[in-house]
C-alpha cells in the first residue's frame, strides 16, 4: 500500500508541501520527463501547452474530458536540467533536480507552495500518486489515464498520519 512522501509546512503564512524522491535514472531522463508536453500529460493532472519552455511564458492546463475549466499558468524559471518553475493556477510548483548515485540516478525535490491549506491534503495526495505516475514514464513504463480515483484515495487516507492539514472533509481529487 503506497504511504504519502509529503511533508508540510506554512511559511509565512503560505502552506508548502513537499516531497523528496530518488528515481533510478540519470537527470537528463526525468528533466524530459517534466518539460515534453506528451510526457506531461501522461503523468501530470492536465494537458501542458506552452509554446517555450521560458521564464515569463504562459501555459495553458486543460483536464482530461473537460472535467474542471481550463486554468492558466507562466514558467517562472527554467534551469534545464536542475530547476523547473512555474505557476499553475494560484500554485507555484518547484522542481529541482540533482544527480545522485554517481549520475546514474536523479533526486527530485518538488515543491507546492499553496494558496490555501485547507487543500494540503487533497493536493498532497494527488501529487504523490503524480509521482509515482512519473516515475512510470521516466522508466518508459505504462501509467493509466486517467489515473484512478481509488489510488488518490489510498494517500487521502494516510494523510492525518502524515501531519498534513485535512479540512472540511474535501474528497475531491483535483490534483
Amino acid at each position: 500500500m503506497p504511504s504519502p512522501t509529503a511533508t508540510y509546512a506554512d511559511i509565512d503564512g503560505r502552506p508548502i508541501v513537499r516531497f523528496e524522491r530518488t528515481f533510478p535514472h540519470p537527470v537528463t531522463e526525468v528533466w524530459d520527463a517534466i518539460t515534453d508536453p506528451a510526457r506531461l500529460e501522461t503523468w501530470f493532472p492536465t494537458t501542458v501547452e506552452f509554446a517555450a519552455l521560458a521564464p515569463g511564458e504562459p501555459i495553458a492546463f486543460r483536464f482530461a474530458d473537460d472535467r474542471y475549466p481550463p486554468m492558466a499558468g507562466e514558467f517562472r524559471a527554467v534551469q534545464p536540467p536542475e530547476r523547473l518553475q512555474f505557476t499553475w493556477a494560484d500554485d507555484v510548483l518547484t522542481f529541482e533536480l540533482e544527480p545522485a548515485g554517481g549520475g546514474a540516478a536523479c533526486r527530485l525535490s518538488f515543491e507546492v507552495v499553496l494558496d490555501a491549506a485547507d487543500k494540503a491534503a487533497r493536493d498532497s495526495a494527488g501529487w504523490d500518486q503524480c509521482l509515482d505516475n512519473l516515475a512510470l514514464v521516466a522508466a518508459g513504463r505504462p501509467v493509466q489515464r486517467p489515473s484512478d480515483t481509488a489510488g488518490w484515495q489510498v494517500y487521502y487516507d494516510e494523510v492525518p498520519a502524515a501531519r498534513i492539514p485535512r479540512h472540511g472533509g474535501d474528497s475531491s481529487a483535483v490534483t
